[in-house]
């Protein structure tokens, strides 16, 4: 009986041994298998997680960040042990103890799954291994992962320490909100630092990793304070809180920035624009989306605020003045159920609901507002933002009577006497504080609305191309296109300078003589007549009065006696156009080109000449602080000297390009000085030299102006965003010249402004302006205007020599006297309050020819 009991447990032995063996052997072959091709984990050794883009201006505050992944990487050093202790607690207690694995984690779990017949689930995975999932393998819940998760969580601890390990996991782990990692997360839920955060507010961290969308702060609030006193009792078990630390935090409500109880971090941020927009879609193109989005760049952008506040204020002055001026209601489109109205808190719910293509909230001093009933003559208003008082918030009768509403059949109904006229209960509006000028008291709420034209602006260091302001239309919330960069439009008159800058560079003067009288050209759509804007001919004229009074006539027989080849090769030169078509109408600006690529022209003729490129960009540093671009590529000569001389500045030098001669530079702005003084702009009046020139195209579906002074070029343009007339009334030097000229009154504060530079080189004439005769050194009067020439310019005077561009001038022309402009037309207020005369439109027969202007 022995013998057999003894041999029976024997055999039960080397059953056991023998099933142990191969098990093991099976499991050691499995584990061989999935290791063979595993991915490498030594990568993880130089982590570069993406993370956040952030553009500073140039006093250093940050005023956007873009990124794919949300996260702020906290080296393990900085990293609040508070915060490392809720996290150890939550997933993993025995973090510092395990060679990767837990086994004894990974048995409870098998238990509890067989207990529960499959149901209760649980990953048991430590951090090591959650970092193995995060980095190299998928999230599917498979045994195969587990296994691979295994081998690799333990050649991950023979290569890294137990704080790298952690440093990886805090950085990267998901914890909703678009939030990677620890420090994003502490600031899109509470807006606070990670030294910041009370014990209670690190556990509610610590208790989203596994499921961030199942512990959302307002949907999932209760669920959600369950876990996160779950981790704080871990805490205290754990030994990381004290028991009274634990009574006090478990007690503390759920709060965060969702809830309304903190402001949102971005609330700190300027709202996004035209600005810095247009630097993601550059730099995205010049780095890649990837380096852009996710590689921690730091960018110091060109933009002045106060300039960037500024030209957006008279811009939408402008585009309101204009669209107010038409006197047509067109609303948001947008309105609130009937039935949600008596509730405040359910209208003002949903009128934060209302998207911002409807209603922007970035245009200062603007709220959405839901009308919520109508009396006599008013209407009641709920505000966005703004309290209910006793007496509620009115839109009176005398409000809306600039408007009329475009009523079912297409038709403008009567203007309107009462709010009723304009407006329905529920319908979601624009409305802004009208106040006192004197002290700025309340005097009532006042309708707005979102113009239906549009325009740009942009202004730039003539020297350095720093882009200081730039605004893409009326709000970046309403439209994100920016018609600076983007809106290919015709820039009409605007063009011309540079049809005279290559005329000048060929050997034409200021007082060349060319004949102002009709032409014809025939084309394969029909016989082309351009005209002057004044449908006037002036015979023989000299090029400055042919720019200054923006000829067209003139234009188009410069650039036929130059040819249109040498025309288009200065304004590519330029990077007016790539490539430039060479037809004779687009001497007259009929190609498009952008106001960008405009604005970047134009400060070559008030720098001397020289190409300027410019930026939104002064330096790009990566995310270990290199500078990986740098825009001023200048070198200061003595800067490095322990000090300077008395009366000695730092000396700039720069090897740029010369794009055109110094003298044809000088040349070309003193005649768009003169165009600014006597031409479609001389109703600009500032405290320093001014240049520029005036744009009007056909039917005036495009007005133009840009302009400088010794260091500041701007440019301004208005236009609907599907191209049509803006009416008889419409013109560069009415709607773009007064924005440009009140964004360069504060500019000038700032910047200054002198004389525009003569080069060496030249030698002073005096001309006659209106025949281009030379007169003596002594001669003065009207008539008289002091000319820089260069030399071999001396024969190019007076009436000796005429250009006429191949173009016969006829016969028994109806010419106009010596001296008269092409003012003759309608009179309107300028700016400043003086009266001044603008022409009647003109026919340019069958071809858009572009420039009027």
């Amino acid at each position: 009986m022995i013998r057999f009991v003894l041999s029976s447990i024997g055999g039960l032995f080397s059953w056991v041994v023998t099933a142990l063996f191969f098990g093991a052997l099976t499991l050691g072959a499995i584990f061989w298998m999935y290791s063979r091709n595993l991915p490498s984990h030594e990568q993880l050794a130089q982590y570069t997680p993406k993370t956040i883009s952030r553009i500073y201006n140039g006093e250093g505050r940050l005023i956007d960040e873009f990124a794919e992944e949300r996260r702020l990487f906290v080296p393990i050093g900085d990293m609040p042990d508070l915060v490392k202790h809720a996290f150890i607690s939550a997933e993993d207690k025995n973090f510092y103890v395990h060679k990767g694995y837990d086994a004894r984690g990974i048995v409870a779990a098998l238990v509890d799954a067989v207990k529960s017949g499959g149901r209760d689930l649980r990953g048991a995975s430590t951090i090591t291994q959650q970092v193995m999932k995060n980095f190299l393998l998928s999230s599917d819940r498979s045994i195969e992962r587990k296994i691979k998760e295994l081998i690799l969580a333990t050649r991950l601890e023979e290569t890294l320490n137990k704080d790298q390990i952690l440093e990886l996991y805090l950085n990267e782990i998901f914890l909703g909100q678009n939030s990677y990692g620890v420090a994003a997360a502490a600031q899109t839920y509470f807006n606070k630092t990670l030294a910041q955060l009370e014990p209670h507010e690190a556990a509610t961290l610590a208790a989203m990793p596994a499921a961030p969308s199942n512990f959302h702060p307002v949907r999932n609030r209760d669920k959600l304070e369950g876990r996160r006193n779950y981790v704080l009792r871990e805490m205290a078990q754990n030994g990381y809180i004290t028991p009274d630390v634990y009574e006090v935090e478990r007690q503390q409500p759920v709060r965060s920035v969702q809830n309304g109880d903190f402001p949102p971090f971005r609330d700190a941020l300027p709202p996004r624009d035209y600005f810095t927009d247009e630097i993601r879609r550059q730099l995205s193109r010049s780095f890649g989306q990837d380096e852009f989005f996710g590689g921690g760049l730091t960018i110091r952008a060109t933009v002045d605020p106060d300039m960037q506040d500024h030209s957006g204020a008279v811009l939408r002055a402008a585009l309101e003045k204009y669209d107010r001026g038409r006197g047509v209601w067109r609303g948001t489109g947008a309105s609130i159920p009937a039935d949600q109205l008596g509730d405040e808190h359910a209208w003002r719910a949903a009128l934060v609901e209302v998207p911002t293509d409807k209603a922007p909230r970035d245009i200062p001093g603007w709220h959405p507002a839901v009308v919520l009933a109508l009396g006599d003559g008013a209407a009641r208003i709920g505000i966005e933002g703004i309290e209910e008082d006793a007496d509620g918030h009115w839109i009176p009768a005398e409000d809306v009577t600039w408007a009329r509403k475009r009523q079912a059949d297409g038709k403008l109904g009567p203007r309107a006497k009462v709010a009723a006229d304009l407006l329905d209960v529920g319908d979601v509006v624009l409305v802004r504080a009208m106040t006192k000028d004197e002290d700025g008291s309340f005097i009532r709420w006042t309708l707005r609305q979102v113009p239906e034209v549009q325009g740009s602006f942009m202004a730039m260091d003539v020297n350095t191309g720093r882009v200081i302001a730039m605004q893409g239309g009326f709000s970046y919330q309403s439209s994100v296109f920016n018609r600076t960069t983007q809106a290919m439009r015709q820039p009409g008159s605007s063009f011309k300078p540079f049809v005279y800058a290559a005329a000048l560079d060929s050997g034409f003067s200021p007082a060349t003589i060319v004949v102002d009288a009709p032409i014809e050209v025939n084309t394969p759509q029909g016989l082309w007549r351009p005209k002057n804007a004044s449908n006037k001919f002036y015979g023989p004229t000299p090029v400055r009065t042919g720019i200054e009074q923006s000829r067209n006539l003139m234009t188009v027989r410069i650039a036929q006696e130059i040819g249109m080849d040498t025309v288009a090769r200065y304004a590519e030169r330029f990077g007016v156009y790539s490539p430039m078509n060479p037809f004779l109408a687009n001497s007259l600006g009929a190609q498009e080109t952008t106001m960008f690529q405009m604005v970047a022209a134009y400060a070559m003729f008030a720098n001397g000449g020289e190409r300027v490129e410019p930026t939104l960009v002064d330096r790009v540093q990566d995310r270990w602080g290199r500078t990986v671009y740098r825009h001023d590529q200048r070198v200061c000569e003595n800067c490095a000297a322990d000090r300077l001389g008395a009366g000695e500045g730092p000396r700039i030098s720069s090897n740029r390009e010369r794009v055109m001669d110094a003298i044809t530079a000088y040349q070309l702005t003193s005649m768009l000085e003169g165009a600014v003084q006597r031409g479609s702009a001389r109703g600009l009046n500032l405290p320093v030299p001014v240049a520029g020139k005036t744009g009007t195209t056909n039917d005036a579906k495009d007005v133009w102006f840009v302009g400088y002074t010794s260091n500041i070029v701007a440019g301004c343009y208005m236009g609907f965003d599907q191209p049509r007339s803006l009416g008889s009334d419409a013109y560069g030097g009415t709607l773009c010249v007064p924005v440009f000229e009140a964004f360069m009154r504060e500019a000038i504060k700032e910047y200054g402004g002198t004389k525009f530079k003569v080069p060496p080189g030249g030698y002073w004439v005096k001309i006659n302006r209106f025949t281009g005769e030379r007169l003596s050194e002594d001669a003065s009067g009207d008539m008289v205007i002091a000319e820089y020439m260069r030399e071999g310019q001396e024969g190019m005077f007076g009436m000796g020599i005429m250009v006429d561009g191949g173009f016969g001038m006829g016969q028994n022309l109806p010419l106009f006297s010596q001296g008269e402009d092409d003012f003759g037309g309608t009179a309107i207020t300028t700016s400043t309050g003086q009266q001044k005369v603008i022409p009647k439109k003109a026919d340019f027969g069958t071809l858009s020819s572009g420039g009027l202007y």
